[in-house]
């Protein structure tokens, strides 16, 4: 079977490569995908892109090679494909975004994390090596320590695209065991996210994920898991329950790791809400099958295309809406300040937390290794009225996290002028990368996929 992977894998790539024969010369390249989690506005193209097909799947796991437990993995292969693979063996990826639909080749050009990010790192850290697909035409293998493996996190496509990745994996038993802890002080919370990163338990308990939500000024839960094999009665959130709801009102849970993995996807956090879908009626309506991120994200796509809300607030009479989709890293000795100028300028409750540090240094997105930072991540809208097409919010929040030494993830929309883009992701490094692996500029730089939408 894995003989068959292989072929199958190696006829995929030509595909890609024929494809990319066939875009004539000159003309920028862009893969042909049909889905995204990506949430900034992209540049409408009639040109053929880059022929994916056949390169999502997981070609190979093993369990005891000489690396310990590894899998490898198609570029466009997804997580919830990837877990799939894995889960029967007892293994997953050291890091396994929230969202299904996240792709291990999105996972690693971007930024993903979760709640194992304080003691694992982020999803690119766990890369043995990869074979990248360049602007040049050509694929190339690469590994940690060359100048294209380490600009290709945070370079979005800029710099070719993953098609094979051999990852680490790590052991997880059935069961994962949660703990919410309610806090009321933004300093304590700080102090509270630091010492259980340090020692990795808390109350003499290990701690193996660590995340958590900020409902409001003095509202904190802290949501602490433990791997278990310990069996038990499990709880439900991709039914009638909703999961962010139950950290406010129970103190210890139990969860398949299956069904831990994915607790935010069911929901997507909590944005399902703007759909009905947490309507106790309609969620009954709803099929279970139906209640995850790519749906949800498919009717987001169908607002944005018809301006449904916008046409909703304008028969209200409602002040216009400026949308706020952001991730955002801020130095845990800042989250405090972080939290109340949010709450102060910006307003939006709940937000998401998820402590991380960097194994090593990282050029394109430059967080200080083994400083623990928290992932802040808020998503929605603001009405703001009329100044909410010159996104005085989100450029605020770009402001404020510079000042207290953050960075800001790319996946969403980004309004930094050239200058500051280039100081703060040293794209003058990354193009120098991209100019020996994309000669004739084929890619889209950067600057114009985060910023000018192209």
């Amino acid at each position: 079977m894995p003989d068959r992977a292989w072929a199958e894998h190696e006829r995929a790539v030509q595909r890609l490569a024929d494809s990319y024969a066939a875009i004539p010369q000159g003309e920028r390249v862009r893969l042909a995908k049909r889905t995204t989690n990506l949430f900034r506005a992209r540049a409408a193209s009639s040109a053929p892109g880059l022929d994916v097909d056949g390169l999502d799947g997981v070609i190979e796991v093993v369990p005891d090679g000489p690396d310990g437990p590894v899998a490898e993995v198609q570029g466009m292969c997804t997580y919830e494909t990837l877990v799939d693979a894995t889960l029967p063996h007892g293994l997953v990826p050291y890091v396994v975004p929230q969202l299904r639909t996240i792709t291990l080749g999105g996972a690693v050009t971007g930024l993903g994390i979760e709640s194992t990010s304080f003691r694992l790192g982020l999803p690119h850290e766990s890369v043995l090596d990869m074979d990248v697909f360049t602007g040049g035409g050509t694929v190339v293998t690469t590994r940690p320590g060359d100048d294209l493996f380490d600009a290709f996190p945070n370079s979005y496509g800029s710099l070719g695209y993953a098609t094979r990745l051999r990852i680490k994996l790590a052991p997880v038993p059935p069961y994962v065991s949660l703990r919410h802890v309610r806090i009321d002080d933004a300093d304590l919370l700080a102090k509270t996210i630091s010492e259980i990163a340090a020692t990795q338990e808390y109350d003499g308990v290990p701690v193996h994920g660590l995340d958590g939500v900020a409902f409001g000024p003095g509202k904190y839960v802290l949501t602490l898991a433990q791997w278990t094999g310990e069996g038990g009665a499990t709880s439900d959130y991709a039914g009638q329950k909703v999961f962010y709801k139950s950290l406010q009102t129970c103190d210890r849970d139990r969860l398949t790791t299956y069904d831990y993995l994915w607790r935010w996807d069911t929901d997507w956090f909590w944005c399902s809400g703007a759909f009905g879908a947490q309507h106790p009626v309609l969620r009954r309506l709803w099929p279970r099958s139906k209640r995850r991120s790519d749906v949800y994200m498919r009717l987001l796509q169908l607002d944005r295309r018809y301006a449904i809300a916008d046409r909703l607030d304008r028969r209200a009479g409602r002040p216009l809406r400026e949308r706020v989709v952001q991730d955002v890293e801020v130095p845990v000795e800042r989250l405090p300040e972080f939290l109340d100028w949010f709450d102060a300028e910006v307003g939006m409750r709940p937000v998401w937390l998820c402590p991380l540090v960097a194994q090593r240094p990282w050029p394109v997105y430059p967080l200080e290794p083994g400083r623990l930072y928290v992932n802040v991540g808020f998503w929605g809208t603001v009405h703001v009225g009329p100044e909410a097409v010159h996104a005085p919010r989100n450029r605020a929040i770009e402001a404020k996290v510079h000042e207290l030494g953050g960075h800001k993830s790319l996946y969403s929309e980004a309004f930094y002028d050239r200058a500051a883009f280039d100081a703060l992701y040293n794209t003058s490094h990354l193009a120098a990368v991209k100019h020996r692996y994309d000669p004739d500029d084929r890619l889209t730089p950067l600057y114009d996929k985060a910023v000018r939408s192209r």
